[in-house]
């Protein structure tokens, strides 16, 4: 068995259900755009992708059922870009699901915003830097 211990393992994307594939690209435009995330493809009406430059690593896609209690967090560069993130999502269509702020039982330095999205999805930007 090959030891992979010392490999360094990400996520390559994550897709979430929508119930209305027009409402969550208007919301997650703005939302994203406001930490720098774009929207660079789009397959039909059914399933759109956001990233940044080329590589699409958050995807949207219409479904019948849509599954709520997912959590999506973005790390952000610097506090403001959390700060900016949740005044954008809330004014999108996003709910508040904790003003952004330190969490420190999380650890001292986690400085995190949370919005559910227009499904109710826990979507959060979040900076681990110190001031």
């Amino acid at each position: 068995m090959q030891d992979l211990s010392r490999e360094v393992m990400v996520l390559d994307h994550v897709t979430i259900g929508v119930s209305d594939i027009e409402r969550s690209t208007a919301f997650y435009d703005k939302a994203l755009n406001a930490i720098g995330i774009k929207r660079l493809y789009a397959e039909g009406e059914t399933f759109a992708g956001y990233g940044i430059e080329k590589k699409a690593f958050f995807w949207i896609g219409l479904k019948d059922t849509v599954i709520t209690g997912i959590h999506v967090a973005f790390t952000v560069t610097d506090r403001a870009a959390v700060d900016r993130f949740h005044a954008t999502a809330l004014t999108a269509g996003g709910h508040d699901n904790g003003m952004p702020g330190l969490r420190p039982h999380y650890h001292r330095n986690y400085y995190g915003a949370f919005i559910l999205d227009p499904d109710g999805h826990n979507i959060e930007a979040v900076c681990h830097d110190p001031v």
